[in-house]
């Protein structure tokens, strides 16, 4: 007992700092230098936290979240151990789609606040060491920019900013003129929009307000770099891009100078102004659009060198996985890191451990050699984590992101397993919802519950704001799930949260192996492994009942292990255990993580 607890002690001492000797990188056998990251790879296991800035914390009383109010609480992210925090868009805007209809990329929302407050967040978050990410939507604009304004005017330059097409003459009322093609926007409805003045139709794949950008127009990719090259100039560390496969649509030069109809997808559920009601191969994943964003890598390669510091690019493309993969890059060129999102529309509440294993391998079989894998559990287009999961499972879903091998995509409120709040027809902002024109199902299409305000503690408002009505109402259970309170309790989603992304810091889930392997249907076991480093172990149980685990089949891990964290739900594990490798009791719905005592040879 002595020797164990001897062992125990000094391996508790080496977990306390980096080692600085040379270690195998994992899944991708690159030499990295151990406990010395630099500025230029500082993203390749980076904590990204999103932040919805309407509802995260309102500074100034008005129910609205603001950028005063995210630098309030940039000390907790910190602490956390968050990396970078990525902001959805902070644009002057109308607020049609809620900041992604942006009128001017160079200027900030008043009701999030000024340039000065935004250069205070970044001094204020550069100082405490969390790089700054801007949600980039180059898809569409606004359509009371001054790009749009002058385009539908045909102001010499303007012309072509956008996509223009001439009507089709009603066949059955003389000087009326119908949609160019027969396609649908994402918000239902024709994604045709006539324009008076310039007797046109102009293209709209989401609102009515969101006209898109001709990318066929070069005078219009020079207009994004600019916009790119203006906030790194600023200082941030880089972007997430909106929506990146919508950007292009097919060149009507090569339909006899007209827009073709998509066809019909088949879908039984859909009706003809619905957007599944068509296939899309005109307006998606069309192959341009892949050569801009390795344009744009390019572009943040250049600052990174002039900066020191690498410029992360992450885009968001709801495709198929042979597709999403090519933004990485291509040939001699590199691109972005492109969002995974297997784990948000492949895996649910019903996965069992070996679902869960097949759609982790699947990834990390597609992801090309030498690039940075990312693993995203929600964002403020999805259901929130535990309503789509179930509370149960908000441990293992966290601990899983944190562990694999990458960058991890945090949403706000998944480290404390907020659910989504109910949001009434009246009370509903979504367009997509409101769209719908249909008070009683329009929760199926509506994306305000899960971007309700974040619950940091009991009080009012849930601590969000001093306002007697908030932009979206609060979710009712913020008496019980609340930041505060998961911070005083012995066991909480956010402990566990917050100890796996110290594990996450460790050079073993750094530049460690990766081992995946379904002991049973409700067994999932999670092995990095770094040489001469301390083995990590994570462990996943998804059952009602506790079960005993025995890891003798994984011959790098010695005989006795050491608890690092364990769930915060229904786990009567405790931090510190010393535990036999082939007798590891986890209880039912249950995520732990283990660590190994000696270094693995």
């Amino acid at each position: 007992m002595r020797l164990i607890t001897a062992l125990l002690l000094y391996a508790a001492a080496a977990w306390a700092g980096p080692l600085d000797v040379r270690v195998e990188s994992g899944p991708r056998d690159v030499r990295v230098e151990s406990g010395a990251r630099s500025a230029a790879d500082w993203w390749q296991t980076a904590l990204v936290y999103q932040i919805y800035p309407r509802s995260f914390k309102d500074s100034d009383g008005d129910g609205i979240g603001d950028l005063n109010g995210i630098t309030e609480k940039l000390p907790y992210l910190k602490d956390t151990g968050v990396d970078a925090i990525w902001m959805s868009p902070i644009f002057l805007s109308p607020m049609y789609d809620f900041g992604y209809d942006i009128t001017d990329y160079r200027q900030i929302a008043p009701e999030y606040g000024t340039m000065d407050d935004f250069d205070n967040l970044l001094a204020t978050a550069k100082e405490i060491g969390i790089r700054i990410i801007l949600d980039f939507v180059p898809n569409h604009t606004g359509n009371e920019s001054e790009w749009f304004i002058k385009s539908k005017n045909r102001e010499p330059g303007y012309e072509n900013y956008y996509v223009w097409a001439d009507g089709i003459p009603s066949p059955d009322k003389a000087g009326v003129m119908l949609p160019p093609s027969n396609w649908i926007s994402i918000f239902r409805k024709s994604a045709w929009e006539w324009c008076e003045e310039r007797q046109q139709f102009y293209l709209h794949q989401f609102v009515v307000g969101q006209p898109d950008l001709n990318y066929r127009d070069p005078r219009v990719q020079q207009e994004m770099k600019d916009v790119l090259s203006y906030w790194l100039d600023k200082g941030v560390s880089g972007f997430r891009v909106d929506a990146i496969n919508m950007m292009y649509e097919v060149d009507p030069k090569d339909f006899d100078g007209k827009y073709p109809d998509e066809p019909l997808s088949g879908d039984p559920n859909a009706n003809p102004e619905d957007y599944e009601y068509l296939s899309h191969p005109y307006t998606r994943d069309l192959l341009e659009t892949y050569d801009v964003v390795y344009d744009w890598r390019d572009l943040l390669n250049e600052h990174t060198q002039k900066d020191g510091e690498y410029k992360i690019l992450m885009t968001e493309a709801y495709t198929d996985i042979e597709l999403m993969i090519r933004y990485y890059g291509h040939g001699n060129r590199n691109g972005s890191i492109p969002f995974n999102f297997s784990f948000l529309g492949d895996i649910n509440n019903h996965s069992n451990a070996r679902d869960i294993k097949m759609i982790i391998d699947r990834f990390m079989t597609y992801i090309p050699i030498g690039k940075t894998a990312n693993w995203v559990n929600g964002n403020h287009d999805q259901s929130r984590l535990a309503s789509r999961h179930g509370t149960n499972r908000v441990d293992a879903m966290n601990m899983l992101a944190l562990l694999l091998p990458g960058v991890t995509i945090t949403y706000q409120g998944e480290e404390i397993g907020m659910t989504d709040g109910y949001v009434s027809w009246e009370d509903t902002k979504d367009p997509q919802a409101c769209n719908t024109d249909d008070p009683i199902n329009y929760y199926k299409k509506s994306r305000d519950p899960n971007r309700t305000p974040y619950h940091w503690d009991d009080s009012n408002q849930a601590g969000f704001s001093t306002a007697n009505q908030t932009w979206l109402p609060v979710a009712d259970n913020y008496k019980t799930v609340n930041l505060a309170s998961q911070m005083k309790a012995s066991k909480s989603h956010y402990k566990f949260y917050k100890d796996v992304v110290a594990v996450k810091k460790s050079d073993a889930v750094r530049f460690g192996d990766l081992d995946t392997r379904a002991f049973s249907e409700n067994i999932l076991v999670v092995t990095r492994l770094a040489h001469l480093n301390p083995g990590i172990v994570g462990i996943v149980n998804l059952s009602d009942e506790d079960q005993v685990v025995d890891l003798s089949s994984i011959k790098m891990l010695p005989g006795h292990l050491l608890y690092v964290a364990a769930s915060g739900v229904d786990c009567s594990l405790d931090k510190w255990q010393i535990v036999l490798k082939n007798q590891v009791t986890v209880s039912g719905h249950c995520a732990i993580v283990l660590r190994t005592l000696l270094f693995n040879c």
